[in-house]
């Protein structure tokens, strides 16, 4: 086997690694499959898109409202305790639609408890996921333990996941989706749980938690704190925030209706573009974990998401299939590439005692301008025509990535706390 493959699958070789990243993969698993099992037990409950729209936002209200709470609770408590109880709670929510859905006595309200416990869990799981990391692994192979978390993510949580969740849902009844989904959960538990505790000095206890501090508002302050006084974080996270008010509405809201004109199997050409914008993420987040951090590793991260956005101003230029999932095949490539390098660069340079508070205003800020921006794309589209929007699209975030890296001072800073190591390739257990 080559440097680059040992490199990459070199935290596999860590038993509580590999328990770790194997609970992660059925818990994205699980979540790719609860998106299409609540659609279509909301369908058979209400064939109503009010309903079905009122189930969604519960989920992401969950989501935003515990997202920052979430990343104060992973600097403050055992991380492990949080992913063990985060996958119980949701193993219980699940749990309880199944039982009720056989039994025929489920409800759009279970429906709606049980999807904002699961967003809520969302905001307490991945922040500790984030955090905890760093204390399984050593920093040379923290790169490659993201890109396989990265290259999972669209693989199970985007692909795998709905579609045995629709074959499931097609030959049964929802209620069997849902006993699938909590079979998988349960699964994820039982892993968490052999995965041996840290010292107490390492776990999140009274040690190594803030400080100083009696309320959660006092913590959230010194993680904001952190993050304005931190260049090179505190612009990454604006450029993130205004490109997803540039991009996500768009995509989600005008692609799919861009499709439909374009070709007359919509539906399908639409999921196999998604697929293509899937299997760019996976390959871009292996192929970087393959190798070393780069040296101009803050340059290079936010050229990903700048430069790598520039295909989409061809979509609403081209009816051509193979142009467009050529063009979301590159977009999630260098997606993926940047998230790989983003998640590395949190937990090597972020204070451990500060990184579940900065990795969930992290997640908090990839929320928060998401929705304006699916409100905005409609009506803006009457205004102005689709190709020209998604030429703003491609173009946009380009401009704000040269202006993060200008106005953040990226390549002084990377020069001047450089990450390229010298690599191990550690054979302990």
């Amino acid at each position: 086997m080559d440097a680059r493959r040992l490199r990459a699958f070199a935290p596999l070789r860590r038993r509580d690694y590999r328990l770790l990243i194997a609970a992660v993969a059925l818990s994205l698993f699980a979540s790719g499959m609860w998106t299409v099992v609540m659609v279509f037990q909301v369908l058979a409950l209400a064939d109503s898109p009010t309903a079905l729209s009122a189930v969604a936002a519960c989920f992401s209200g969950g989501l935003i409202a515990f997202a920052l709470v979430g990343g104060v609770a992973a600097d403050r408590l055992s991380k492990r305790a949080i992913l063990v109880t985060v996958q119980g709670a949701s193993l219980v929510a699940v749990a309880a639609v199944a039982v009720l859905g056989t039994a025929g006595a489920l409800a759009l309200w279970h429906m709606a408890i049980a999807s904002a416990v699961l967003g809520a869990g969302v905001a307490f799981f991945f922040p500790a996921y984030s955090a905890y990391l760093p204390s399984v692994l050593p920093a040379e192979e923290l790169l490659a333990a993201n890109g396989l978390e990265g290259a999972l993510r669209p693989t199970l949580q985007q692909a795998l996941g709905p579609a045995v969740a629709g074959m499931v849902v097609g030959a049964f009844v929802p209620a069997t989706g849902a006993v699938v989904v909590a079979v998988g959960l349960a699964a994820s538990m039982v892993l968490l749980l052999f995965v041996r505790p840290l010292p107490a000095s390492m776990s999140g206890s009274s040690t190594s938690a803030p400080t100083g501090h009696s309320n959660v508002f006092a913590d959230l302050r010194e993680g904001f704190a952190f993050t304005v006084r931190t260049p090179w974080l505190l612009w990454t996270l604006l450029f993130a925030c205004l490109m997803v008010l540039v991009v996500m509405g768009p995509i989600e809201v005008l692609l799919p209706f861009l499709v439909r004109d374009n070709f007359a199997n919509g539906e399908r050409a639409f999921g196999l573009l998604l697929t293509a914008f899937g299997a760019g993420g996976a390959i871009g987040s292996l192929a970087v974990s393959a190798g070393r951090l780069p040296r101009r590793y803050l340059t290079a991260m936010v050229l990903c998401w700048g430069l790598g956005s520039v295909p989409f101003a061809v979509l609403g230029y081209t009816s051509s299939f193979w142009v467009m999932a050529t063009a979301l095949f590159v977009v999630g490539l260098t997606d993926g590439a940047g998230m790989v390098i983003w998640g590395t660069l949190l937990q090597r340079r972020v204070p451990g005692e500060l990184l579940g508070r900065v990795s969930s205003l992290d997640f908090f800020v990839s929320l928060a301008l998401m929705p304006v921006s699916v409100a905005l794309a409609g009506p803006l589209a009457t205004v102005v025509p689709v190709p020209v929007i998604f030429v703003v699209v491609g173009t946009v975030p380009l401009v704000l990535a040269l202006v993060a890296l200008t106005v953040g001072r990226m390549p002084a800073d990377e020069i001047a706390h450089p990450l390229d190591v010298v690599e191990r390739v550690d054979t302990r257990p």
